[in-house]
Order: structure tokens, then sequence, then C-alpha cells
């Protein structure tokens, strides 16, 4: 769309990557269980998916690389006795996962090294389920609905569940040594990025942050206010989390909240996704600042990009598949040499798994150092007595991008502390300030510059009166050239004012009228003299129409009153012509002008003898030897009008070489100021 504002990111092009149907994961039975968790998860070697099976719970796991169509019968995990709601990988350790079913218990168990889905069988070719877990958790009174495990420190498991408590586990000695009690169903809960602090909902409609080693909240308010669940994480290494829930009208929404003020509400209001009715499952990606949202019952998926408390939207990966499971690997999985930033799974008609690569197209193969910043490894950076004992630590420890681009080993870095979201964006705000603050003083100088450049050029042209730029008066009246277009001008209107009386004594042929018919004759029988009509200062083609519509049948009353007043002159005194010229003053004429129009009037005031015997000599050339002895000037219409010309040309000269100069100078100021920025710097 033309005119459309585009965003500058490096993320603007991402777009999701579907995969062929050979590489999908076929002929699963996904779980139908209605319990609102993700119901697939992955650690980027395996995959764990809740089972449909029968005769207590179970759950799967397969390998990244076991791709296409499974067998009827495969290795599953079982152990429990009801159905298992939710798995979750160890972090810090790719063969061990945890589990948590209806029967209120937490399994953690142990993926022996040669496992396949498909193919792991005993010595008589039948399928091995594994039955015995490593440790068992049994504390929670009712079903255990979702289980996390610590970012940071090993060892440290939190799990909900009905009974509405959150507990966190030590997996080393097996107790639930902190418990936090609710006032309802926790649907959601996500530890922040080093896992000092926890964020819960709660069927109550309620958002909490608490404080977990210490068992207090820090803030509480209002979250959405559907019936609907809604879900929660944090906004990477930052003071903000995000929810997706759903309104009182059913419309699913997305909220950014301030930890430290939770009862304020979100900030800038609720952002409206659509009215559609599955639950949207948030996932942040910490090293791009991209939420990634996949809606159940959708076969969408919405990503944004997250930059102080704003959202902008990206784009969406279509898709007519709908999901109900969604999964993200961790970051170290992705493929980078494709430029892959994030690769995820989701399920597909409860039968398969589809995975979902999201590239930034370049077409450079070398490392993009932009797009991959260090990530999360696998080795932890707190023990879970260290953790408990009350140790903090920035984040998880970090290995370099770049080194498993190359195929390397990464050195271990520590995170960077968390980022106050609020006071970046008052240092933001100060910038901008500071910014127009001297984009104003930079106009303020130039302003200043160009007046006082102007000041010295007006000093310069009082000085030197041939200089451009000075006033036209003091031109018209010095320049030479002036005066001669002035004269040629005047030659050419002589030469055109004979041409044309000499045409219109050709044309108008006058008899002889005595002075007692001249007395007799009505206005309407009067016709106009050429020579008269130069007072009056008519244009030529007005005199050309008089000529020719000499009938005073098709003449209009206007122009025999006209006709009339034209004819009088030649029986008035010159008192009368005086007043004459005097009534013509209205026309807002100059003076100069009127006292020339009076000394061409004056030379044809003869006495009325003479111009008996002219007539009574000569009568046809009556005209000629009248304008014989005085020739008429020039009119001033048309001198008028050549001036302007004139005066105009030399405006527009002047215009452009003060405006050529004021571009000099501008130049050359900028010039400075950067030679002064550089000799600053």
């Amino acid at each position: 769309m033309s005119g459309k504002f585009v965003r500058a990111s490096k993320y603007r092009h991402v777009f999701g990557h579907s995969t062929k149907k050979e590489l999908c994961y076929e002929n699963l039975k996904i779980t139908k269980n209605a319990w609102d968790s993700n119901i697939i998860q992955t650690n980027g070697k395996y995959i764990s998916v809740n089972w449909d099976s029968s005769g207590g719970g179970a759950f799967a796991i397969i390998s990244i690389d076991e791709v296409g169509k499974a067998p009827d019968q495969v290795s599953l995990f079982r152990g429990h006795k009801g159905p298992v709601l939710d798995t979750s990988f160890n972090p810090f350790n790719k063969q061990q996962i945890a589990s948590c079913s209806d029967d209120g218990k937490i399994l953690i168990w142990e993926i022996p090294e040669n496992y396949s889905f498909h193919n792991y069988v005993d010595e008589n070719d039948e399928i091995i389920d594994i039955t015995q877990p490593i440790k068992i958790l049994s504390g929670h009174t009712r079903k255990v609905g979702l289980i996390e495990f610590h970012p940071c420190a090993e060892n440290v498991l939190a799990s909900s569940s009905l009974d509405y408590t959150v507990k966190i586990w030590n997996l080393s000695t097996g107790k639930d040594e902190i418990t936090l009690q609710h006032k309802d169903l926790v649907t959601s809960f996500a530890f922040n990025y080093n896992g000092s602090l926890l964020a819960t909902c709660s069927r109550d409609k309620k958002l909490r942050i608490w404080d977990i080693r210490s068992g207090k909240i820090i803030s509480e308010g209002q979250g959405h206010t559907g019936a609907k669940q809604s879900r929660i994480t944090w906004l990477g290494n930052t003071n903000r989390i995000i929810t997706t829930g759903f309104s009182r009208l059913s419309d699913r929404q997305i909220g950014i909240w301030d930890i430290e003020n939770i009862e304020k509400g979100p900030i800038d209001g609720f952002l409206v996704v659509d009215a559609s009715s599955g639950v949207l499952v948030p996932y942040f990606d910490v090293e791009t600042s991209i939420l990634y949202i996949a809606g159940k019952g959708d076969g969408n998926i919405r990503y944004y990009e997250y930059e102080n408390d704003n959202l902008y939207e990206l784009s969406q990966y279509s898709s007519t598949d709908p999901q109900r499971g969604f999964a993200v690997a961790p970051k170290y999985s992705v493929n980078v040499k494709e430029n892959e930033i994030t690769k995820c799974f989701k399920t597909v008609l409860d039968n398969s798994i589809e995975p979902i690569s999201f590239i930034v197209p370049r077409r450079s193969e070398l490392f993009q150092s932009d797009i991959y910043p260090d990530c999360p490894s696998t080795k932890a950076a707190l023990s879970a007595d260290e953790w408990f004992g009350g140790k903090d630590v920035n984040g998880p420890l970090l290995i370099s991008m770049e080194a498993l681009f190359e195929g390397k080993e990464s050195e271990i870095k520590e995170s960077k502390p968390a980022v106050n979201v609020s006071e970046v964006k008052k240092q933001v705000e100060e910038k901008k300030k500071e910014e127009q603050k001297e984009k104003e003083e930079i106009k303020k100088t130039e302003t200043k510059k160009e007046q006082s450049k102007k000041e010295e050029t007006k000093k310069e042209e009082s000085k030197n009166p041939g200089v451009p730029g000075k006033n036209v008066d003091d031109l018209l009246t010095s320049s030479n050239e002036v005066g001669e277009f002035l004269n040629k001008a005047n030659e050419q209107t002589d030469e055109e004012d004979n041409n044309e009386e000499e045409e219109d004594d050709k044309s108008d042929e006058w008899e002889e009228v005595k002075k007692s018919e001249v007395k007799e004759m009505k206005p309407e029988e009067a016709k106009p003299e050429p020579k008269k009509e130069k007072p009056n200062e008519e244009p030529k083609e007005q005199k050309k129409e008089e000529v020719n519509n000499e009938e005073p049948k098709e003449a209009s009353k206007e122009q025999k009153k006209e006709e009339v007043e034209k004819e009088e002159p030649k029986e008035e005194s010159k008192e009368q012509k005086k007043e004459e010229v005097k009534k013509e003053e209205p026309k807002e004429e100059p003076k100069e002008q009127k006292k020339e129009e009076v000394i061409k009037e004056e030379p044809k005031e003869e006495p009325k003898e003479q111009k008996k015997e002219v007539k009574k000599e000569e009568p046809k050339s009556t005209t000629t030897t009248t304008s014989e002895p005085s020739k008429p000037k020039p009119t001033l219409v048309s001198t008028v009008e050549k001036l302007a010309s004139l005066v105009d040309n030399l405006e527009s000269q002047i215009q452009k070489l003060t405006n050529a100069g004021l571009e000099k100078d501008e130049k050359l100021s900028k010039l400075e100021s950067k030679l002064e920025e550089l000799l600053n710097k």
C-alpha cells in the first residue's frame, strides 16, 4: 500500500517455513484430554507427547531423527495411574524428563541412551515399555496439571495442582521445599529470567508476582476478565510479563504488565487479537525479542517484535491445519547455517506433529552475528542447595552461537543484569528531547547566520549601487540599458500609432461639416474621430471595433455617449477641456500621465476659422494635416506595460541571484558545522 509506514527491523521479513510431509511425525495417538497444557514438549533432541492410552497414563518420547510414519506399536513411558497432563525436559540433562498426572504424582524419568521410539525391543523383538521412574514426588493432594524446571538452578522443579498450590521441589532430596498457596486453581505460571520470581495467573482472574524463597506476593491485580483460562510468560530479562486471555465478550487479548504495578492494569491497555475461542499459547524468544503466539484450534502462528512496552506485528504463519499442542526447541538446536532463528513443533489433527522453522532470509553464507547473540547453555549456574540457600545470579550461563556455527566448543559466559524497561524508556525520551533541542539550536544558529548575511548584503548594496539585490527603483534610474529599452519602445509606439492613423484615415472618409450643422447634429448621428480616442487611453482592439461599428443603429447606448463626449472637444474652449481632464481623474491615473494628456490635447486647439479654411482647401485630408504639425506621443498604456515586463524580468533575475547566494551560504554553513563536529570528536 502506498504511503504506509514500514518500521525498520532486521526481523521484518521473518517467515515460517513448513516441512514436507515425509519429514513430519505421523501415525501418532495424541491424547484427547481437555486439560489445558501444551500436550507436547521438546529439548532439541527429543519430543515428548501425551499419549492416548488405556490402563493408566502414558507418554511417548520421539527422537528428532525418527521422522515419518510410526509403527502401530511403539515404546511408551508408563507409570502413572491416571492420564498424563504435562511433561517437562530437564534443561541441564537431555536424558531426563518429568511428568505429572491426574493421580497427583510427579515422576522423574531417565531416557536410555539407546532408546528408539520405533525400534526399542528386547531379544525376542517385542516392544519394551519403560515403567520404572528414577524418582517419585508426592505431596499434592489432587491432580497435578503443570510442571516446569528452574531455568538456572539444577534439580529444582515447580508444579501446580488442583489443590490451589504451587510447590517448589528439590529433586536431590525429593521434598517440596516451598509452597505458594492460592485461592483457586493456577492455570499458568512462569519463572523469570534468573528464577528468583514466579508469575502466576489463577482461575480467580488474578495475576500475582511471587518472591519464591520468601513466599511473599510482590504485586497482585486483576487480570483478564473472561471466563476461559489465561497464559503467562516473562518478557526476557526484564521486569515485564505478558499474558494472553479473554475479555467478557470472549475477545482474545494480549496484555503487557509491569511486575511492580500489576494493580494498575496492563500498560497501554489490552491488545485485541480476534474473537476466536481457542486459548492463545505465548512463547517469548529472549535472544531476538520476538513473541510467538499460537492459538489452540487455529492454524496460524502470529509473531510480534517487542521493544519498550510496544508490540510491533511482523507477520503470521498461516496454515489450514489446526493445532492443539505447541512447543519450541532451545536456541542452541536451531540450524544456524540456514539462518533459522526459531524451531517449533505443532500437533496436527491429533495424529501427527509438524516441524516449523522461522527463518531470516539472507544471501550471505557467513555467520550472522546480529541475529544470533549468545544463548543459554546446558550447564546450570547454581545447584539446588545454593539456590534454596538464597544465592542469585543474573541468569543462565551463556554460550556463543558462532562457536556452534563453526563446530567448536564455546566458552561459558555469564548473563547480563536485568533491564528495567521504565528506566530505558526514560532514557530514550531524554535522548529524543536532547536531539530536538540540538535541532532547534541548529535552526536558531542558521537563522541568525542568515539574518546576519542578509544585513551584510544590504550594507554592501548600499555601498555598491550596481550590485544585484538593490531596489528596483534605483536600478531603473541608474541603469543605461533600461533607458535604451524605453527609447526603443517609444520609437516603436510612434511608428505603430502613425500606421494606425493612416489606416483609419483611409477607411473613414469624412465630409465637410459646417459649424451650424455640428450644433444641430444629434448624439445618435455623431461619429467618433480616431484622434480623440487617445486621451481616453482605449486599447487598439477597442479602436478597431469602433471604426467597424460606424452605424449608429448597431452601437449601444454607452458607446454613443462616449462618442458624443469625444466629439465635443472640437468646439469647446480650453476651460471646458480642463474640466474634462478633471472628470477623468477617477480612473486613478498618475499625475504625470494627466499632464501628458493635457500636453497632447493643447496643440489640437486651433481657432475655428483655421479649421474652416483647412476644411475648404482639403476636405478629405483634414486628419493628416492636423497630425503633421505635432506628432502624437506614444500611449501610456503601452509604455507602462513594457516597463512592467522589464521590471518583472529584472526582479526574477535578482531573485535568482539572491537564491543562489543563499544556497551557497547554507552549504558553507553545513560544511563548517560538519568540520566543527569532526574537530570536536
